[in-house]
């Protein structure tokens, strides 16, 4: 008889654990909740550490499913607090820490919620938010927890690669978009790694990969609200392939008031929303005529909004 899992892993959950506690609590992994249990401790550890989670640190976690990131948090952190919208996983996750991590099981915290739909925690304030985000809500649930703690100062989320791509990318490259810009606004963000396959059980059928966002000192510098920038973002890449002068039309009230609305703000009315960073983005809204209503219809009717 070799080691069981548990051994290597210590308190963390390796694959034989996690299938139990599958088996055990009838859970079958849904696809339409995205849920794929990380079955590799390795993969725990290396996240808590590119995540640089302190002694310190209140970390919250969204969606832990059966717990693996959960311990490797709770071995690092001060406190942690899970957020899980699944009833029968929510209910099974105190059981699995205090079994597990007896000594530190006062120090976690479960919210069952939709943690699009949390705006306050229990407890000290968060500090970190690290967390194995489900493809299908990932952006807006990030800038969610961004927008309404901003107490958090460092996020470490594994997402599907493309997701990661999209939210790390810089003017200019094909995938920067609506994701990109919103994140900048709130963060330093930039790809932390890749993660394989075979780390998850189910395996899903596409790569993950880890994006850091340390949040900036403060926002960009501007007259502008956050959400009058965020409009001019919508707008900007509602229509991806066309000029910011045709693009911001809706929002500026006509294509002559987006003109000098770009113009105003030092930007060519020929450019595209994939070439400006959040800061322009920013100029553009302070330069919004009387009259224009912000293209929010428009907005909608895209594909790339969040």
């Amino acid at each position: 008889m070799g080691m069981s899992s548990s051994d290597e892993s210590g308190p963390l959950l390796g694959p034989a654990d996690v299938r139990e506690l599958a088996a055990a609590l009838g859970v079958r992994p849904t696809k339409q909740r995205g849920q794929n249990f990380v079955i590799d401790a390795n993969t725990v550890r290396r996240i808590v550490r590119t995540a640089g989670v302190r002694p310190d640190d209140v970390v919250v976690e969204i969606g832990p499913g059966l717990g693996s990131l959960t311990l490797g948090l709770l071995e690092a952190a001060d406190r942690v607090t899970a957020i899980e919208i699944d009833e029968v996983l929510a209910a099974a996750l105190p059981a699995t820490i205090a079994a597990r991590m007896p000594d530190r099981a006062d120090r976690f915290t479960l919210v069952h919620s939709d943690a699009m739909h949390v705006d306050e925690l229990p407890g000290a304030a968060p500090t970190a938010l690290v967390a194995n985000l489900p493809y299908n809500v990932a952006v807006p649930v990030l800038l969610h927890m961004l927008a309404t703690f901003p107490t958090i100062d460092r996020t470490l989320v594994m997402v599907q690669a493309e997701v990661a791509d999209r939210l790390a990318a810089r003017p200019g490259n094909k995938v920067y978009g609506v994701p990109s810009v919103k994140a900048n606004w709130y963060a330093e963000v930039k790809r932390a790694g890749a993660i394989g396959r075979n780390v998850f059980w189910p395996a899903p059928n596409v790569d993950s990969g880890l994006v850091s966002l340390v949040r900036r000192d403060k926002p960009p510098t501007t007259t502008a609200s956050r959400a009058e920038v965020f409009a001019v973002v919508d707008a900007a890449f509602a229509q991806r392939r066309k000029t910011l002068r045709a693009a911001l039309s809706g929002w500026a009230g006509s294509a002559a008031a987006a003109e000098a609305a770009l113009v105003a703000a030092g930007i060519s009315p020929q450019a595209r929303g994939e070439a400006l960073t959040v800061e322009e983005f920013a100029r553009i809204a302070e330069h919004k005529g009387p009259g224009g209503t912000p293209g929010i219809r428009q907005a909608q009717a895209g594909g790339d909004t969040v």
